[in-house]
């Protein structure tokens, strides 16, 4: 014989909703109460000391402004209003638990110190915030004086009765005397009644006065809670900006960003303008004066030795000027995020062999420097572009070459780094670079030995470009040297698995 089926809540008890404890004083159960009463109490004394500090302040700025300190004051004021503000902020999230957003504030590393200042002085927030905590002292001397009154008026009528048995027990064995207290007012009310009637009355007193009491506690608190509430929401308008607010906010700040950016855009035009301009002016130079050596007179004939040697620096200058032409084409781009990547899964050991194979026979012919490759075994791929890593190996080597004297030796080794990483290193035995100049290596047109002639020192532009396009390809590249004994630089590359 089947039964019939029982219902979830039969027969999973557990699963069943939590009761509600019903009646008048649910409201005293909640917690939620008593952090509302407690800032209720705390309310006076923190706005009597806010409206002491702040009119004395305002007050004595005022008085001295003449003087020029006055202003001083005053500012300092505000700001003490905004930090104050940002507690009352914290406290009213805290106790009546309402959110009130957080400013966002004037300060901004594109803003000076003047913008920053008027920014602040120009925000609806700062002059409302004044206006809170001047207000928290009226609402705090009520707050406290109606919390105080309600609570102890219907506490004791609840405890009414416990009170009365108290005092006739101390009564019938001590002789107190109770005096003018709430059986006197009663009977002086009823002195008129017969007496039969009064031990009746005042039995009906003490079993209805606690109802009475709760009923009066529990509205007492829904008043509370209710002033609580509304004073919270009232802060939440004060002490938070509004949707228009934000948005000016936001708008200004985005057009001070725009204007920066665009005076940083201008002054690194200029330096530009002003280094590609030295830059040019020697390779052009050389290139004017070797090709007028190439003409020379009509009774004059040059040796086929004379001829080779100005058609060499004709073509050495030439292709500095291509490379100078490059670097700025790629520097260009980037400044435009108009670099263009092809990041795919490459073997790394390959182009830093085809780097090796096209600079070594030119180190050793032009410097006499030996150019060492290390490549480790089994590596695996990098999330690199091939081309734009050959560009990054070329600059670094060809800077070593440069920089290491005639005997000296150029390291370039490819490993594994970590689990996520290929290290390619490139070091030298040169002179090495200044520790003060090594955070600046990466800068545009910066030259660690700017007494190196121009011909064979570069435009101060390869490091730039390896931090650029290295970053484009989401490794790191780092310099460490000691005077003395050489740089390394270290190039970071992501291992396919790790990019995935």
């Amino acid at each position: 014989m089947s039964s019939s089926p029982r219902s979830a809540d039969s027969e999973h008890p557990r699963h069943a909703p939590p009761r509600r404890w019903a009646g008048p004083l649910q409201v005293a159960r909640r917690s939620q109460t008593y952090r509302n009463i407690l800032y209720l109490l705390v309310a006076f004394p923190l706005g009597l000391s806010y409206f002491i500090l702040l009119i004395t302040g305002f007050a004595t700025g005022l008085g001295t402004a003449i003087i020029g300190i006055g202003l001083a004051l005053l500012l300092a004021m505000l700001w003490v209003s905004s930090m104050l503000a940002a507690f009352e902020r914290l406290l009213v999230r805290g106790l009546i638990r309402v959110d009130i957003p957080a400013p966002s504030g004037p300060r901004a590393p594109y803003f000076s110190r003047r913008q920053e200042l008027i920014a602040f002085l120009r925000r609806p927030l700062t002059w409302k915030s004044v206006i809170y905590l001047l207000a928290e002292f009226p609402f705090g001397i009520m707050s406290f004086c109606l919390t105080i009154t309600l609570l102890s008026v219907s506490v004791s009528l609840m405890l009414f009765p416990l009170l009365s048995v108290i005092e006739l027990i101390l009564r019938a064995h001590t002789g107190y005397d109770r005096g003018f207290d709430a059986f006197t007012l009663v009977h002086l009310i009823w002195q008129d009644v017969p007496r039969l009637w009064s031990p009746i009355l005042d039995g009906m007193l003490l079993l209805f006065t606690p109802p009475v009491g709760a009923a009066a506690t529990a509205g007492s608190l829904h008043a509370l809670n209710f002033m609580a509430q509304g004073w919270g929401q009232f802060a939440r308008v004060m002490l938070s900006e509004s949707v228009t607010e934000q948005q000016l906010a936001e708008a200004r700040a985005r057009a001070a960003r725009e204007e920066a950016r665009a005076e940083s855009s201008d002054q690194r035009r200029r330096e530009l303008i002003v280094n590609v301009s030295h830059e040019l002016r020697t390779p052009i130079a050389n290139i004017r004066g070797h090709v007028e050596s190439l003409r020379p007179p009509l009774d004059e004939r040059l040796s086929e030795t004379d001829k080779q040697q100005y058609l060499g620096i004709v073509a050495r200058e030439a292709e500095r000027l291509s490379a100078l032409v490059d670097d700025l084409l790629a520097l260009a781009r980037a400044d435009a995020d108009e670099l263009r990547l092809e990041v795919r899964p490459t073997p790394v050991g390959a182009i830093v062999e085809e780097v090796y194979r096209a600079l070594a026979p030119l180190a050793h012919r032009d410097r006499e420097v030996t150019l060492v490759r290390t490549i480790a075994s089994d590596l695996p791929d990098a999330m690199v572009d091939g081309d734009r890593l050959a560009q990054v190996l070329l600059n670094l080597t060809r800077n070593a070459i440069t920089a290491t004297p005639v005997g000296g030796i150029v390291f370039l080794d490819l490993e594994r780094a970590s689990v996520e990483h290929l290290a390619l290193t490139v070091s030298d035995t040169g002179h090495g670079i200044p520790e003060a100049d090594l955070e600046r290596v990466f800068e545009r047109f910066y030259r660690v030995d700017t007494a190196r002639p121009r011909a064979t020192g570069g435009f101060g532009l390869g490091l730039s470009i390896v931090r650029d396009l290295v970053q484009a390809m989401g490794g790191t590249v780092t310099a460490t040297s000691t005077e003395g004994s050489g740089s390394c630089f270290r190039v970071l590359l992501r291992i396919v698995q790790a990019a995935g």
